[in-house]
């Protein structure tokens, strides 16, 4: 009986091992292998699992981040193509920062006007290309709509519109745009246009996001669910960045704006 019981324990003992053995010499995929993200590795033939983290405890605590998703662009360029989104992310924020730098501040300048965008019914076109811009005097900028008088009425209705708190005033072919007195009330009323501005940039931002999770999920079929949920992850925490940015930008403008 004894010596059955030491033939027991050793028997076991060389399973435990055996089982160790196995686990560390499954074949690992090649460098670069797609079988990280699809349901196996075509080069060595072995099916790989991909499954998603479980959250911890921790991990689901109030005020606790989650692991970032890194997936290689490389690997998913069938499926879509990340750095594309990442450059339209981009654009949306560089868009905003544009209309920061060009059209909210303090003192109105004649460069702010000079895109503005007036609609004719030849189609749109900026404003410095229908008019003459010119900056009379620190309170007085002009419009000389000589080449286009029939635009007028229509460049008087942009400028009015621009969102820049500006009253013009017109006289024949030209449109006389005085600049607002630097008031409390104009810096505040500039920095909640530069709030509206940012929220604009957040929708074109969730647009771009909701495109590209489009894109993903018409893979559905063809890869695996933990494909999708990784890609989907990504591309949230892409656009949980930018808007993360333009907030940044609108935190520093506003901080600018009111002084």
């Amino acid at each position: 009986m004894a010596m059955a019981l030491r033939c027991f324990r050793h028997l076991h003992s060389l399973l435990h091992c055996s089982s160790l053995t196995v686990v560390r010499r499954l074949p690992q995929p090649p460098t670069r292998c797609t079988a990280l993200l699809l349901d196996g590795c075509r080069h060595c033939a072995h099916p790989l699992l991909l499954a998603r983290p479980l959250a911890t405890k921790k991990a689901k605590g109030k005020g606790q981040t989650q692991a970032k998703v890194n997936i290689s662009a490389a690997l998913v360029e069938d499926i879509i193509n990340l750095e594309e989104t990442s450059a339209d992310m981009q654009a949306v924020v560089e868009a905003l920062k544009e209309d920061f730098n060009r059209n909210l501040n303090v003192r109105t300048s004649q460069g702010a006007l000079d895109h503005i965008i007036v609609t004719t019914k030849d189609g749109k076109f900026p404003l410095n290309q229908l008019g003459q811009i010119s900056q009379k005097s620190p309170q007085l900028i002009v419009v000389n709509m000589i080449n286009f008088p029939e635009s007028t009425a229509a460049a008087m209705k942009a400028i009015r519109e621009s969102g820049m708190n500006l009253n013009p005033e017109v006289d024949g072919t030209l449109i006389r745009v005085p600049v607002p007195k630097v008031t409390r009330e104009h810096r505040e009323g500039l920095a909640k246009l530069a709030k509206q501005s940012t929220n604009k940039s957040k929708e074109a931002l969730r647009k771009v996001r909701s495109k590209s999770i489009n894109q993903v999920k018409k893979f559905k079929s063809k890869v695996s669910e933990d494909t999708i949920w990784l890609l989907e992850k990504q591309i949230q925490q892409m656009a949980d960045s930018a808007a993360a940015e333009m907030d940044k930008l609108l935190a520093a403008k506003t901080k600018e704006l009111l002084g």
